[in-house]
């Protein structure tokens, strides 16, 4: 006789419409263990929030048909005690003041360590949080920084490789779409796609990529930080 029930792992909404991202977070989270469910837009993560009860919602705050924020309010209506989780590449205080207030328990700004996100991902699900340094700025941008993709992935390799295999595939469609919004002069699909770049960048350690991504983002009309771009995605393609 099996004298030991079987107890289901929690169930996860993943809402994150880049494959890189994707990635991470599916091999990050197999640690807990959990099942994920994985949405790419609002549309998918309301037919699945619809369908499934999950224990916990990870969420973008910028997605391709809509914001993160307004996603969790429909969520809501559903679960309303569905904790949810935000992530962003917006390190900006205003972004971080207005997810919390929209309802989400935590924000994670992306690239985030394994480490970091399990810890946010246990707290929010009630269990004992693992404790978890920040992520430092690199001293210099080589084109790709192995100790930073590996402390991202816990020390898989096999995850570091897969994943900038995709982000390669990626790349020159990215490139294409800055290069478009730049000289469309379209600051929101810019501000898209370079948010999108340079959270994949530190998922797969391209630090020099990532550095010239936020230059960019600074200062879009710069000639050099447009140089530095081109040279940066240059350099991973060839």
């Amino acid at each position: 006789m099996n004298t030991h029930a079987q107890v289901d792992p929690p169930r996860l909404l993943l809402v994150e419409d880049d494959a890189t991202s994707q990635g991470f977070f599916r091999a990050a989270l197999e640690a807990l263990p959990a099942a994920v469910d994985v949405a790419g837009s609002v549309a998918q993560a309301l037919q699945m929030g619809s369908a499934t009860r999950h224990h916990l919602w990870l969420v973008d705050a910028h997605l391709p048909d809509g914001s993160g924020q307004a996603l969790l309010q429909r969520l809501r209506a559903l679960h309303p005690q569905v904790p949810a989780l935000a992530h962003t590449a917006d390190n900006g205080a205003g972004v971080r003041q207005s997810l919390h207030a929209a309802g989400f328990e935590r924000v994670l700004v992306k690239p985030m360590t394994r480490a970091e996100l399990l810890a946010a991902v246990r707290d929010c699900l009630g269990q004992a949080a693992a404790g978890h340094a920040p992520a430092g700025e690199d001293a210099v941008a080589p084109d790709w920084d192995e100790s930073a993709a590996l402390s991202a992935l816990n020390g898989q390799q096999a995850h570091v490789v897969a994943l900038r295999e995709l982000f390669l595939s990626e790349l020159p469609v990215a490139r294409d779409a800055v290069s478009v919004a730049l000289r469309q002069h379209d600051d929101g699909a810019l501000r898209r796609q370079l948010h999108r770049l340079q959270a994949s960048c530190g998922f797969v350690g391209a630090s020099r990529l990532g550095r010239a991504v936020r230059q960019l983002h600074q200062a879009p009309e710069s000639d050099m930080a447009r140089r530095q771009f081109d040279a940066a995605v240059s350099a991973l393609l060839h």
